[in-house]
């Protein structure tokens, strides 16, 4: 029988995040402790928990058909990879950070100055584009340490919260590259792997549908019910039930949770009451 070898990172928040998704899309991965790779009872999958900074490769080769990683590792290290579903999570940018001292927002600060890096290619394109000539220093980890131990003026890093830039003197100044997770697949993936793929990927997008959408219910009264669904961006028509007490109805639909704070005031003057917001687990389209 065929299965689906993913790759998943070894630890940290991704690691986290991309089982609970797997969870959601009723996948359990049940390994015991430093167990690298993980055969899936209930789905044609097995997971690898691979270095991050190796998966690309990995999927280059062939050696694993797909992976969930950060878009910024895949900028960084320009593999010959597809990005099949962008995933919501793990979002993150590659900035430029000075020390906070220094009162200069502007990207020319960077003309001629020494920044250190965990990813001197993406950097290098930036500035390149840019037309600022800088000295890079590749640095593996502990980024942030450079500029107060003299090694550079500047450095190019991953930022979340700037809690950690924060911490060490610094403040960001310039965005290169918004980025979040990403399922990939390798270029080499086999049929039978493509046709597993086409379900893992039919479950997820059902999971991400209902992270931002919820279940809405409202009475209306019944000559208010063509006013109230004109205002709902549904994907079809409303359900309308008829209640109990006449010349009311119950509209039932499905809605974006941010659209629905910006028509709650409408939905209210049309005469929309007892509104009710239910979280959807998935949603099948």
């Amino acid at each position: 029988m065929s299965t689906l070898k993913i790759a998943i990172q070894k630890s940290g928040r991704l690691q986290s995040e991309s089982l609970q998704l797997l969870k959601s899309c009723g996948i359990n991965v049940e390994n015991g402790r430093d167990q690298l790779k993980v055969t899936i009872g209930n789905f044609p999958l097995e997971v690898l928990y691979l270095r991050n900074s190796d998966i690309p490769q990995y999927l280059e080769d062939g050696v694993v058909d797909v992976a969930i990683v950060g878009e910024n590792l895949l900028v960084e290290k320009g593999n010959k990879v597809k990005i099949i579903e962008r995933l919501g999570f793990s979002k993150c940018r590659v900035s430029l950070a000075i020390p906070k001292e220094i009162d200069d927002n502007k990207l020319s600060y960077f003309q001629g100055k020494r920044i250190a890096t965990s990813y001197p290619k993406t950097l290098e394109a930036f500035l390149k584009k840019e037309g600022i000539e800088s000295e890079i220093h590749v640095i593996s980890g502990s980024v942030e340490i450079a500029p107060n131990i003299g090694l550079a003026d500047g450095i190019c890093d991953i930022v979340s919260t700037g809690s950690t830039l924060f911490k060490n003197g610094l403040r960001e100044t310039q965005v290169i590259l918004q980025s979040e997770a990403v399922l990939v697949k390798s270029l080499q993936i086999k049929p039978a792997q493509q046709e597993i793929l086409n379900r893992l990927v039919f479950r997820i997008q059902a999971v991400l549908r209902a992270k931002n959408t919820k279940y809405i219910l409202m009475n209306v009264p019944n000559d208010k019910i063509e006013q109230v669904s004109a205002i709902l961006p549904v994907l079809k028509s409303p359900t309308v039930l008829p209640l109990a007490e006449k010349g009311w109805s119950s509209l039932h639909s499905v809605i974006d949770e941010g659209t629905f704070w910006n028509v709650i005031d409408e939905l209210k003057l049309a005469g929309a009451e007892g509104i009710l917001i239910v979280p959807i687990d998935k949603m099948v389209i």
